[in-house]
């Protein structure tokens, strides 16, 4: 029973995914973008389950990347490929260039299948995580709902969302090291850099709602950046 416990969740941030996608048919972005959150909140939590309770396994593994695939991979491309039918464009009329916007998925799949075979993600990631990716896609909907005249002529400008998938894509499978988000201990001085992150992510949060998801998302790559240079600098320093 206890083994399954983390699974069960798995489970959940599965189904979620997919009532998601199903939500974003139904023209309900906000609904679609509050499910990528939910699942999220999922996948953090069958992790914790599974090194609370000692229980890792391989099947507890690779099904964790199967509901990322739907989670923060289909579902996030559902969504932006709904942006492009807003605001005047009627969603009946197929238009085969918008199909773009599912690059998301096929490279949030290949980035979750280098990071099951990829031995130097134990400690941080090489590449933006999907649950990052896929909060950045989420976050759009929610934005658009603050109302905010000069974001929603950003956000539903085809050029931008073109943009936006190349640039996500990319950041995806790059060889770029960025921070994990995953404590260890509380220990200060050994997390600090994750501590700064949630103290400006809890800060632009406050005071620009969902508007602040992408800003965190570009402080977290150049926080991460600063990390790595520091760490390097450190080792060569001792040598």
């Amino acid at each position: 029973m206890k083994k399954n416990i983390p699974n069960a969740i798995t489970c959940a941030h599965l189904f979620t995914g997919c009532t998601g996608i199903v939500f974003a048919f139904h023209g309900r972005l906000d609904y679609a973008a509050y499910a990528v959150f939910t699942a999220a909140f999922f996948d953090f939590l069958d992790g914790m389950a599974a090194r609370l309770l000692k229980v890792h396994s391989d099947l507890g593994k690779q099904l964790d990347s199967l509901a990322d695939v739907v989670s923060f991979g289909v579902l996030p491309s559902v969504i932006i490929y709904h942006l492009f039918y807003l605001p005047n464009e009627d969603s009946n009329n197929l238009t085969w260039n918008y199909f773009g916007a599912f690059f998301i998925a096929v490279f949030s799949a290949l980035r979750l299948a280098k990071f099951n075979i990829d031995t130097r993600q134990s400690n941080s990631f090489i590449g933006l995580p999907t649950p990052a990716s896929a909060m950045f896609s989420a976050s759009f909907p929610l934005i658009l709902l603050q109302g905010n005249a000069s974001f929603t002529g950003i956000i539903l400008s085809h050029w931008f969302l073109y943009g936006f998938i190349a640039i996500n894509c990319w950041l995806l499978v790059a060889e770029l090291p960025l921070l994990s988000l995953k404590f260890k201990n509380l220990n200060f001085s050994e997390n600090i850099y994750r501590y700064v992150l949630l103290f400006f992510a809890a800060v632009c949060l406050v005071i620009f709602k969902f508007a602040a998801i992408p800003v965190i998302l570009f402080f977290y790559i150049l926080l991460s950046i600063i990390q790595i240079r520091n760490t390097k600098n450190e080792v060569s320093s001792r040598n």
